[in-house]
């Protein structure tokens, strides 16, 4: 599941309407939600509160196996709908499968005036977490420059233990972004090894315009107005959005350099029926969700494709191929994603609320590495619980098969509810 910390920073941009679906880093975010979900290690409990709708705390602790624990603050200066675990939409604390709305242009906010004089203010989001007994100390700004541009800056310092011979581990890492809707860069520099990086992503066919919700997953068009990315879909197939990406990174310190390509296929959300107005409409046939991806990293010969989909309400698979054209080495990874509902009350009266209200996840994954991973995510009354285990089957494994297991616990409140 999320960490509180994550929930409140995609809240952050959910507020103020920056789209981090648009990055070239999170072309494969589909296939990984199935693929390569993290599975708790050990006994994990973190404790979050809302005091207001600017100011966040959360605490958590490692019980297992070695006791540790860390405290973390979070301010942002836009007022965010934080719910507490009892009452937070399940889904969205949950890395899933799913088919992103179609990209479009960032809006910024509205012009402020007081007393005849532009005040506006820009938004930002300022985060600290502290780890005991390491001292380790993780940092993060994020504010939006513009509409379209965005900056973040991270920061770790972990100062060397004396119990161990690793040099001091600090870090500082600058990302500018920069999203116009069909086109997307990324601007990013990593002190510690002088890692200097460029990443962007092109959406083929037609933005979303301004008249249609983004958070409408359903939708319409008029007829002779051709649909957004109508154009790219063919006939008897899937109809969807091409975007491509490209990543190229120099190091001056370790005088490497790296480079990336990457495309993806995404099928368009299907239409609503006909009805606005008495105007005639055009619907896309139903299709199955579904998203195809391939990155090819030319220097190091390595080639990766996945292949994802929705065959049914509650059910998602994905596979994925990787290969390596040097070394001729390969695996190929299954995994599935199967989401459980309630099919009557606590109290015992069926009814259609009931039935569709969903109360966990069941997620698992093999690969021909031989390792296999099961993972269920709950809520069971106000507290958001998460179980794994990954077991290994190989030669290697068969004198110790579970490599690891573990639960986590997560509980949050709001006072602004």
């Amino acid at each position: 599941m999320h960490p509180f910390a994550s929930y409140v920073l995609r809240n952050y941009y959910k507020a103020t309407g920056w789209n981090e679906d648009n990055l070239f880093t999170n072309l494969t975010r589909s296939s990984d939600a199935i693929l390569d979900f993290t599975v708790p290690k050990g006994l994990h409990l973190s404790i979050s509160k809302s005091p207001n709708a600017l100011f966040k705390t959360t605490y958590s602790m490692n019980a297992m196996p070695s006791l540790n624990g860390s405290v973390g603050y979070i301010f942002t200066s836009c007022d965010l709908d934080v719910q507490s675990s009892g009452d937070v939409r399940f889904k969205d604390m949950i890395e899933r499968f799913r088919v992103y709305d179609q990209p479009r242009r960032p809006e910024g906010k509205g012009e402020e005036w007081l007393a005849g004089e532009r005040v506006d203010t820009r938004d930002y989001l300022m985060y600290g977490r502290l780890y005991i007994p390491t001292g380790r100390l993780d940092a993060l700004y994020s504010t939006r420059i513009s509409p379209s541009l965005q900056g973040i800056v991270a920061a770790i310092s972990d100062p060397p233990s004396l119990l161990s011979t690793r040099s001091n581990g600090s870090n500082l890492m600058l990302s500018l972004q920069h999203d116009v809707g069909k086109w997307c860069t990324e601007y990013t520099y990593s002190a510690e090894d002088s890692m200097w990086g460029i990443k962007a992503l092109h959406n083929f066919g037609r933005v979303a315009g301004s008249g249609v919700s983004s958070s409408d997953p359903l939708q319409t068009t008029q007829v002779g107005v051709k649909r957004v990315d109508e154009e790219d879909a063919v006939e008897g197939g899937l109809r969807g959005r091409l975007s491509a990406g490209a990543e190229i990174y120099f190091s001056a310190k370790e005088k490497s350099a790296g480079v990336s390509t990457g495309i993806r296929f995404s099928t368009i959300p299907d239409a609503k029926p006909p009805s606005a107005g008495g105007a005639t409409l055009t619907a896309i046939p139903p299709q199955p969700p579904t998203t195809i991806t391939a990155l090819f990293n030319p220097m190091l010969g390595h080639l990766s494709s996945a292949y994802s989909a929705r065959v049914s309400r509650d059910l998602a698979l994905s596979s994925r191929f990787d290969f390596n054209v040097y070394s001729y080495e390969s695996e190929w990874t299954m995994g599935a994603e199967y989401w459980l509902r309630r099919d009557h009350d606590p109290d015992g009266a069926s009814s259609e609320a009931s039935k569709r209200q969903i109360h966990g996840v069941v997620k698992a994954r093999a690969s021909t590495s031989n390792d296999v991973a099961i993972l269920w995510e709950g809520r069971m009354r106000n507290m958001l619980i998460s179980l794994g285990v990954i077991a290994d089957f190989s030669s290697h494994g068969r004198v110790k098969p579970i490599r690891a297991m573990g639960m986590e616990l997560a509980y949050f409140s709001s006072d602004s509810e």
